[in-house]
């Protein structure tokens, strides 16, 4: 299992990173709140899951433990997967998902791609009690831009792919980074304002 990963953003491409590790390539998929606080050539260490399916081995990243302890345990949650994990943490912070679970907010569960009504109801059930533990105690909570390299496309079009990629619809991602853009030239602040706009 790799647990971390230390190394050189080699390259952007959202939410995709490539970790330079002693020569050594690894492709990292990060939720949006981790990837803009990367720029290519920054050393950063990546906390990692590994995912093992039949035809691929999936990597994904976070910036701290807690972020990754969060996200292995919306996967244990029913008809939750790696996507929908990804999409949560790049909407919510991990504060304002315990928040909104302890609060029972399905209305902002809802504004995740992805998560309908039913989901949002079924994460505030299975994930009030797992929360409760790790507040507890009985579980252990660790807790310790660049240009994106699409060839051809501009900032915006670069953000609407991002979004896209968590499960927005075109429609969607193309609405929220045109009321985000503002004056913004790089695709990770339209990805920030984007992400800000989604929590108000």
């Amino acid at each position: 299992m790799i647990g971390c990963l230390i190394g050189e953003v080699l390259a952007l491409e959202a939410p995709t990173v490539v970790l330079n590790v002693n020569g050594v390539g690894y492709e990292v998929d990060t939720p949006l709140t981790t990837f803009c606080q990367l720029q290519k050539g920054q050393k950063v260490t990546l906390w990692t899951h590994l995912a093992v399916r039949e035809d691929a081995q999936l990597l994904y990243g976070f910036l701290n433990p807690q972020e990754k302890t969060i996200f292995r345990t919306l996967l244990k949650v029913s008809g939750v997967g790696p996507k929908m994990a990804l999409g949560i943490l790049s909407t919510l912070s991990v504060e304002m998902l315990i928040h909104t679970v302890e609060h029972e907010d399905v209305n902002t569960l809802v504004k995740v791609p992805g998560v309908g009504k039913k989901t949002a109801e079924r994460l505030m059930i299975e994930l009030r009690d797992r929360f409760k533990a790790m507040a507890s105690g009985t579980v252990p909570m660790n807790s310790t831009t660049e240009q994106i390299q699409f060839t051809g496309n501009s900032a915006v079009a670069e953000a609407e792919a991002a979004l896209q990629s968590l499960g927005y619809k075109p429609a969607e991602a193309q609405k929220l980074v045109n009321a985000a853009k503002g004056d913004f030239t790089e695709a990770s602040d339209i990805i920030r304002a984007a992400l800000k706009s989604m929590n108000k």
